[in-house]
């Protein structure tokens, strides 16, 4: 943090009052303006046309600024900006390891005493921004994206098929869509890998390894990957092959996401950010969604409903009493309802259940009622290893979807790879 050693009396009596703020966030608030750090610079527009007038309509002498930064020079940037005293107020936040070294160096304020945060959000939400322990919170959680199977309704009503409930459904209609001949039963390729693991893997998984139980117990040792949970998982992947469409292996997920949108697919493995591109990008594209069926019926479903964006406070911000007072805004109900439906397929973590408006959306939504949420199997503490979990599970999960790998050893590999730095 970078001070001044003679600051004027005008600047000093501003440091007072904001101070004193500090114990009543709304009433004392100073005025100013805060600016906004963030690496969606898509969501420009949206800042700027609705979410900040809408927070300015309640909070007339607080202006805020959305200044974003192109993705991959983000962290980077945000991190040289903190260390030169020159970044934003407020801090927009990547879940789990990226944010967590920012405040442990420092950079982000910490949040306990934030009132919205701790009465509007689970421990499931607030975990990709706490410390290890669960003690501090840095930053206030935004929203999570979900994972599932979108559906071509009409290849479906062709077929006579309904959404599958278990896995034994979920086969037999990839194999009435095969042997139909007309379309690829599943749009998924293996070419950028990250699909094979991030909405594969971690996503039909939970339903295996029962969601937060297993991720946990991995992180406290009484789990392995080698454990009949986690192996089944990649043998429930490898049958998938056959349903691919020719040339999978090459396939790119841009690829992927085109041959669904023109209808050459019935059933694309995906995450709600994608509802948006399908609607813009599918002409005469009617779809639906389900979640990852469970394994036999009756049995409790799980669901990835992945942390995915939250916000904080520059721990050496001039006007954190304002920056409070529009996190409390940020945790409120009304915020929730309207950046769940302004941008579609990112769901707030509120409790408040805000009434979503898109009718996909709302559908996979509607699954935090019938499924537990967990959150990708190694987001939190278990790539901190060299090279990174989530690289090996990029290699190893599109390996498995290839043929070129066989559970067992794709466990193995990743059991092998934790064991060596990871000790409980």
């Amino acid at each position: 943090m970078q001070q001044h050693k003679k600051k004027p009396i005008v600047a000093v009596l501003a440091a007072v009052l904001a101070g004193a703020a500090l114990t009543s966030l709304a009433p004392l608030a100073s005025a100013g303006t805060l600016t906004i750090e963030s690496w969606r610079t898509d969501d420009k527009a949206l800042w700027e046309e609705v979410l900040i007038p809408a927070f300015a309509k309640s909070h007339p002498g607080i202006t805020v600024k959305f200044s974003p930064t192109a993705p991959p020079e983000y962290d980077s940037a945000l991190s040289s900006r903190l260390i030169a005293g020159t970044a934003g107020d407020l801090v927009t936040c990547r879940p789990f390891d990226v944010s967590l070294d920012l405040y442990k160096k420092g950079r982000l304020e910490k949040l306990n005493d934030l009132p919205g945060l701790q009465k509007n959000f689970s421990d499931a939400a607030k975990v990709a921004w706490q410390t290890d322990d669960g003690k501090d919170s840095y930053c206030v959680p935004m929203a999570s994206v979900i994972h599932g199977f979108f559906y071509n309704k009409k290849i479906f009503a062709e077929l006579g098929l309904k959404p599958p409930k278990t896995e034994a459904e979920f086969f037999g209609a990839l194999d009435k869509i095969k042997a139909a001949g007309k379309v690829a039963p599943l749009a998924l390729g293996t070419a950028d890998q990250w699909e094979s693991h991030q909405i594969v893997f971690t996503s039909i998984g939970a339903n295996y390894w029962h969601g937060e139980e297993g991720r946990k117990a991995l992180i406290a040792g009484t789990k392995k990957f080698t454990d009949p949970e986690f192996v089944d998982t990649w043998a429930t992947m490898a049958k998938w092959a056959p349903y691919l469409p020719k040339g999978y292996q090459a396939e790119t997920y841009g690829d992927s996401q085109n041959l669904f949108a023109s209808g050459k697919a019935a059933i694309y493995p995906t995450g709600s950010w994608d509802i948006s591109y399908f609607q813009a990008n599918g002409a005469g594209l009617d779809f639906g969604a389900f979640p990852p069926p469970v394994r036999k019926a009756g049995d409790a479903c799980y669901i990835s409903d992945h942390t995915d964006i939250g916000m904080g406070i520059n721990a050496a911000s001039k006007n954190k009493a304002d920056a409070k007072v529009f996190l409390e805004w940020l945790a409120s109900p009304e915020f929730a309802e309207l950046y769940t439906n302004k941008v579609t397929g990112f769901f707030s973590l509120s409790n408040s259940k805000p009434k979503v408006q898109n009718a996909v959306a709302a559908e996979m939504l509607s699954w935090r009622n019938q499924c537990k949420s967990t959150i990708r199997l190694n987001a939190q503490i278990m790539n901190r290893g060299k090279p990174p979990m989530e690289n090996e599970m990029w290699t190893v999960d599109s390996q498995v979807l290839n043929g070129k790998m066989t559970p067992k050893d794709a466990a193995e590999r990743i059991q092998s790879g934790f064991a060596k730095w990871y000790k409980k």
